[in-house]
């Protein structure tokens, strides 16, 4: 049987699979462009984007503007007519910036999360740009639905809920990590009961995209199963050759073991989910000074009390100096065995995901 596709708005995924944002620099235009080609929705990282430029440093709020419209144009080439979307965490101290030039890029759609995007309808209405929520509970999908139709008359276009055996940053604690009741199995249906009311309202179907620890064909198809209309997979597409990340990156999720993977306190006050190297073994041991903020990037950061720049952590990883940072990964990661292309990635996916649908 052939999976549904993935309808957001008035966007239609052939493949109902969401390639998770990744940053700093792991999902950019070329990963973006070629899942979109390949018919899912590719997604680019809007955290620190302009690393590169030239004047980062010195002039980075415009540096990550430009950087932001340089990779959604080049995603936009490659694509050849494929969805695109872009990651803009709440936390990003230039977020309005970053949403507002996302808009004027008609961008299709954006996906939100690291706090509650309560704001984010103001900047997209009006415009073809759908929002699209990422949330690790039922309560916050509610709380989101419930100030949206408030105070901008509009519901979700979709939600990603996102679960505990995600990669990055958790929107958990580290004891409830582990308990049932986190899950994202049982955290899909709190989502698709909280937000019954809301696509009542709107007459509409709000698709519910599971994410987290998502790994297989067979996961895929279990999660649509239970309710969901697609899924988010990031760790995955780390491994492919139109990944973003340098060589040296992409070795360290070849490399890595199960007890090679675990939980962090990252600088902003969350814990993450990482693969274990000499650097963080040193912030671990207190071997680590607070440096200067490089960046500024986001607002929970306080640089006087952080034992390392994470913006740096992740810049330095990102182009394979991985003794001066560390890669973020899901809990998966230890079971990819070879880098792929994007396409046979995503055929194998969808071929395996039919069989279990």
């Amino acid at each position: 049987m052939d999976l549904p596709e993935l309808k957001i708005g008035h966007l239609l995924a052939k493949v109902p699979i969401v390639q998770g944002g990744m940053g700093v620099g792991i999902s950019l235009s070329s990963l973006a462009g070629n899942v979109a080609l390949n018919g899912g929705i590719g997604v680019i990282s809007a955290v620190e984007i302009g690393f590169n430029e030239p004047d980062y440093l010195t002039n980075k709020v415009e540096a990550n503007l430009r950087a932001l419209r340089w990779h959604i144009k080049k995603a936009r080439d490659i694509s050849k007519g494929g969805i695109l979307g872009i990651n803009i965490m709440v936390a990003l101290n230039n977020f309005e910036q970053m949403v507002v030039e996302a808009v004027k890029e008609k961008i299709d759609i954006i996906f939100s999360g690291a706090g509650l995007p309560l704001k984010l309808p103001k900047y997209t209405k009006g415009s073809d740009t759908k929002i699209v929520p990422i949330v690790s509970s039922g309560r916050a999908a509610e709380v989101i639905c419930k100030n949206w139709h408030k105070n901008y008359g509009v519901a979700p276009d979709a939600i990603v809920v996102e679960g505990p055996l995600a990669g990055g940053h958790l929107g958990f604690k580290e004891e409830e990590i582990y308990k049932p009741s986190f899950q994202l199995h049982q955290l899909i249906k709190d989502v698709l009961v909280a937000i019954k009311p809301f696509e009542a309202i709107y007459n509409r179907k709000i698709p519910v995209i599971a994410a987290g620890g998502i790994f297989s064909g067979r996961d895929i198809a279990e999660f649509m199963h239970l309710g969901a209309a697609g899924v988010q997979m990031a760790t995955r597409f780390v491994a492919t050759h139109e990944c973003d990340a340098s060589e040296e990156f992409k070795k360290m999720y070849l490399n890595a073991d199960p007890d090679d993977i675990q939980i962090i306190q990252s600088p902003v006050g969350m814990i993450g989910r990482a693969i274990k190297n000499k650097f963080l073994e040193d912030v671990v041991a207190g071997q680590r000074k607070p440096i200067r903020c490089i960046s500024n990037c986001l607002k929970p950061c306080k640089p006087a009390k952080s034992p390392y720049c994470i913006a740096d952590a992740l810049i330095n990883a990102q182009k394979g100096n991985l003794d001066k940072g560390f890669a973020f990964a899901g809990a998966n990661v230890h079971k990819i065995t070879d880098i792929v292309s994007v396409k046979k990635l995503m055929d194998e996916l969808v071929s395996e995901a039919k069989k279990h649908f």
